[in-house]
């Protein structure tokens, strides 16, 4: 049943995703793009990450090559989306403020789009979405063996 190494994963982000939906309908009218949103609760990142490295370990051990290296990999990418993203999305902000500092012209709106502010995950965002990728493969590891 090599698939759900795949499948398992893909289905936590695609719950994660699509449930920032939800999340977001609350705050502000419904919007398609909350699907691929880069921020948000839940941290789809994280739920994607955990959950590959949950079904690894349930698989292969948690002694196994294999396993180290998506809980390497799944620190790093979890890192990245809390505090890279996070940094970018000041960048963001502080250019999008010097930019609507300027006189306003046709000639500024246009060069100098609207950058996103918002891109990053808080930790909250990447537990919730951890503990998705966790029941995901779990669950689904229960239910293929």
């Amino acid at each position: 049943m090599e698939f759900q190494f795949i499948i398992l994963p893909l289905l936590a982000g695609i719950i994660a995703q699509g449930s920032k939906l939800l999340f977001r309908s609350n705050r502000s009218k419904f919007s398609m793009r909350s699907l691929i949103a880069y921020s948000g609760m839940p941290s789809g990142h994280s739920a994607v990450m955990i959950s590959m490295t949950t079904i690894v370990a349930l698989e292969l051990g948690i002694t196994s090559p294999i396993f180290a290296i998506c809980l390497i990999l799944s620190m790093l990418i979890i890192r990245d989306a809390v505090g890279l993203r996070r940094y970018i999305g000041l960048h963001g902000e502080v250019i999008n403020d010097l930019v609507e500092d300027l006189e306003e012209d046709k000639y500024l709106d246009d060069k100098y789009p609207k950058l996103l502010e918002k891109i990053g995950h808080t930790s909250k965002q990447v537990l919730v979405g951890s503990i998705i990728g966790i029941l995901v493969s779990y669950v689904g590891w229960l239910l293929m063996n």
